[in-house]
């Protein structure tokens, strides 16, 4: 990114743009509301930037690279530093919901969405199934709808294919790396508006809701948070002693992008401005390439802990006793049913449902949440995009690829530009 030398730096300019959005949501919640197609317009800019910029940058990370073990071994570390987090993460949850019983005194009427909740209930999500639609048999249409998973695999044998290929593949290697460049330079562009487009969403989401409807759940709400935060702060004392770095130096490159994903409640509005600040930060592109879109798919920390918290949130609800072996079982649920199913539409929810009903507790439980959905996925999506760009850090040191020198000189770049 280009520096912006006059003014304030843009992520000021974002929690600006979230503070007014609340305050102007609340008195004016009409024109709030009326402000969804300019945020919704943001988002969908956003998003039509991940596509080619996550397929031109894993070409030209595989292809550049061409060392196909080394592949395999940032993989397998991914893979094991992702079960880690997210095995923290069903911990943490499962902690915060036993002490603080955020369910404890709900009353079950308070805005319970039962006909969304019975909808949730009669989705299932095939594992078996899931595992084959991971190979797309039509690249296009994945692109189309933004099948991360698919496009990851498809772009994952392109490249090994363009590397196979020697001078031949070449020219093709080139050209995915202008275009990485190009949707970078994208990026920038489209961030510019980033203000804008914050303050529209946040404007909407206070004015349609309002306020007073975190005070019933506001229990639930805090507990949520707290055990993001707990588990963040977890995370990075982890990883710090395991890799000997300052992690709070990431969280500072990573700001900007953790302000984007909180206020959109987007991951894939926060991925093209978080891989530009991990790069910035010393993390080599063909691992933030690698690192960043699998982790979105298998390493979805905030969303894990809160499909752990909101079961024993429904069981505590409608007073269903859930003791602790029970709740263990339930842990290794979750650990399966949450890899991989980020393209599923509404997919926390589904989980959250199929998980409910298989252990006998109520699903319309899920009617009492949906109404404050908005600002708990907020935080959780905030958390899974610090808990990948930790991943990528992790694994970039593993690797001895982000050596102590480099290091330093990250901790003293100016990333608010």
């Amino acid at each position: 990114m280009e520096k912006n030398k006059k003014g304030i730096g843009l992520t000021t300019q974002i929690f600006i743009a979230l503070i007014l959005g609340v305050v102007f949501g609340y008195i004016f919640p009409t024109y709030g509301q009326a402000l969804k197609p300019v945020g919704d317009t943001f988002i969908r800019m956003i998003k039509m930037i991940v596509v080619p910029l996550i397929f031109s940058s894993l070409i030209m990370g595989i292809a550049g690279t061409g060392d196909f073990k080394k592949l395999g071994r940032l993989g397998a570390k991914a893979i094991i530093w992702f079960e880690v987090a997210t095995t923290l993460a069903l911990f943490v949850g499962l902690a915060v919901a036993n002490i603080f019983q955020p369910g404890a005194g709900v009353a079950i009427a308070t805005g319970a969405d039962v006909s969304s909740a019975a909808a949730a209930a009669t989705k299932t999500i095939d594992m078996t199934q899931m595992l084959v639609n991971i190979v797309p048999t039509n690249v296009v249409d994945a692109m189309g709808r933004g099948d991360m998973l698919q496009i990851i695999l498809f772009s994952t044998f392109f490249g090994v294919a363009a590397a196979g290929m020697g001078e031949k593949g070449k020219p093709v290697v080139t050209l995915a790396i202008s275009v990485a460049e190009i949707m970078f330079k994208f990026t920038w562009y489209v961030m510019k508006l980033a203000p804008i487009g914050v303050f529209a969403l946040i404007a909407f989401t206070v004015g349609k809701f309002g306020l007073g409807m975190l005070i019933p759940l506001a229990k639930l709400i805090g507990s949520l948070y707290f055990a993001l935060v707990l588990f963040i702060t977890l995370l990075l004392a982890c990883a710090s002693v395991i890799i000997r770095m300052n992690f709070f130096q990431l969280l500072r490159a990573i700001k900007e992008p953790i302000l984007i994903a909180f206020s959109t409640a987007s991951s894939e509005a926060a991925l093209p401005i978080a891989m530009e600040k991990l790069e910035k930060f010393g993390v080599p592109k063909h691992i933030v390439t690698f690192v960043l879109p699998t982790g979105y798919t298998f390493n979805l920390d905030g969303s894990t802990l809160y499909s752990a918290l909101a079961v024993i949130f429904i069981a505590q609800v409608y007073h269903i006793d859930f003791p602790l072996s029970t709740q263990m079982l339930m842990l290794v649920t979750l650990m399966m049913s949450t890899k991989g199913i980020a393209a599923v539409p509404g997919a926390s929810l589904i989980v959250i449902a199929g998980t409910a009903a298989a252990f006998g507790l109520p699903v319309e439980g899920i009617g009492i949440i949906l109404g404050v959905d908005r600002i708990l996925d907020m935080a959780r999506t905030a958390c899974n995009l610090i808990g990948n760009c930790v991943a990528a850090v992790v694994v970039a040191r593993w690797e001895n690829e982000l050596p102590d020198e480099v290091l330093q000189v990250a901790y003293t770049k100016n990333y608010d530009d």
